[in-house]
């Protein structure tokens, strides 16, 4: 799988990533710079939204740690690892490119792949956003007003960290905690890991590697294995396979240092919590 290189055996034989969501306030660059210095894999996929266009169409924001992460993965590339780009809705404008079969760099760019696990079991990888009804095109204005407030969201949490960290406490996701109490987020998310396993089931495929809903999960459903990688804006996780055929979710602790995300004071803390599935 991994391309025949002079460095050193990665520590994984593949790792996946996503939502990522660079562009936007709420990305934790540093933290996922931090994590790409000291995790290699033989086979790197991005699997969507590593950039955020929708934010970047509203207004430009690219700090020097973004660019960093954009650094980190191409060099990772020039050092042997196999580098795929999966395009997701966020990240959208690079699916008008894919039938001219354009590359970045050492970056395959695709709109998904197939991973074969070192058992041999044959994985689905896609962002995953083709299993989500919002995005059907008639109803494409309610993701767009789910992700102002779920970058509402964002904003309040920058808050309440802040009066975290200074009363010595460790970070705390809003996000992550109203989606555990909203039966209609949960109700969302189960319906979500069901299509995605059913998919798979009728085509053939041992299991899904996804991401989209930023939830990292690892189970069974009716005999598809499902696997979500999270997100790198509040839950800081990837999804790795070991050189042994093991899977494992790695959890890095947020910076929680959040730059205030663009929102209006009409926004209100129930519509976000009602709009939080359309993510």
């Amino acid at each position: 799988m991994a391309k025949a290189s002079k460095f050193p055996k990665p520590l994984y034989r593949a790792m996946f990533i996503s939502d990522v969501h660079l562009g936007s306030k709420g990305c934790q660059a540093e933290a996922l710079c931090e994590f790409l210095k000291h995790n290699t894999a033989g086979t790197l996929y991005l699997v969507g939204d590593i950039i955020d266009g929708w934010r970047l169409k509203k207004k430009w924001y690219w700090p020097q740690a973004h660019t960093n992460v954009i650094r980190r993965i191409l060099t990772a590339s020039k050092r042997g690892t196999d580098v795929r780009y999966i395009a997701g809705n966020h990240d959208e404008f690079l699916r008008g490119f894919l039938r001219f079969k354009v590359n970045f760099g050492e970056v395959k760019i695709s709109n998904r792949e197939i991973h074969i696990g070192e058992d041999g079991k044959r994985y689905l990888v896609v962002h995953g956003d083709m299993f989500d009804g919002l995005m059907r095109a008639d109803r494409k204005w309610i993701m767009h007003l789910g992700d102002n407030a779920y970058n509402f969201l964002l904003w309040v949490n920058t808050k309440l960290n802040f009066v975290r960290r200074k009363l010595g406490l460790p970070y705390w996701s809003l996000s992550k905690s109203l989606k555990k109490r909203t039966k209609r987020a949960m109700n969302f998310i189960h319906s979500f890991e069901e299509q995605v396993a059913s998919y798979c089931e009728r085509k053939g495929f041992d299991g899904a590697i996804c991401g989209h809903i930023h939830v990292a999960e690892m189970r069974e459903i009716n005999g598809i294995t499902y696997m979500n990688d999270g997100d790198w804006v509040e839950s800081c996780t990837a999804l790795v396979e070991h050189h042994d055929g093991r899977w494992e979710i790695l959890h890095t602790q947020p910076h929680g240092n959040f730059d205030a995300v663009d929102g209006r004071a009409e926004n209100n803390l129930r519509d976000a919590e009602a709009l939080l599935v359309a993510e």
